[in-house]
């Protein structure tokens, strides 16, 4: 059986506000599930956007997402590990891309982290070419954003039933 690794979370996250950040405010310093508390942290960030237009709504994730490239591939530098499994920014953008358009309510919010959850776990393709192919913080943000892409799709088809 093949065992990996898991390097320590570094003390860098609780002294620098990037490394913070990037660790998703924390919660990738959970011992377990880092990727799914990540997720869970990305409800409030969406619930403090969701009112916004949805042309608005869609500027400001591409901004979150394109800083949280920037961020995480210089974290990554910082700590000398790629995609440190407590890096958890991404989770965070996958899910605001997720939640694109969905509609208001306490069922859309738990039917967008069901369906984030089970694609960033699964990684069909191209989610497991870009995660094993893609260097850097854009390989490490857009495997989600692809995840937040399928889950999306999936929570339109749903307000269709």
């Amino acid at each position: 059986m093949r065992q990996y690794i898991v390097p320590p979370i570094p003390d860098s996250i609780w002294k620098k506000p990037s490394h913070f950040i990037a660790f998703g405010f924390g919660s990738g310093a959970i011992p377990i599930a880092p990727g799914t508390f990540g997720t869970l942290i990305a409800i409030p960030f969406y619930l403090a956007i969701c009112s916004l237009p949805l042309v608005i709504y869609i500027i400001v994730v591409t901004l979150i997402t394109i800083g949280s490239i920037a961020l995480c591939e210089r974290v990554s530098h910082e700590i000398n590990s790629h995609d440190h499994q407590g890096m958890c920014l991404d989770e965070i953008v996958g899910y605001l891309v997720t939640m694109t358009g969905a509609p208001h309510g306490i069922l859309w919010i738990v039917a967008g982290f069901i369906l984030f959850r089970v694609f960033d776990i699964w990684k069909p393709w191209p989610i497991n070419y870009v995660d094993k192919r893609v260097a850097g913080g854009l390989g490490m943000i857009l495997d989600d954003v692809l995840a937040g892409v399928y889950s999306m799709i999936c929570l339109k088809l749903l307000t269709l039933l």
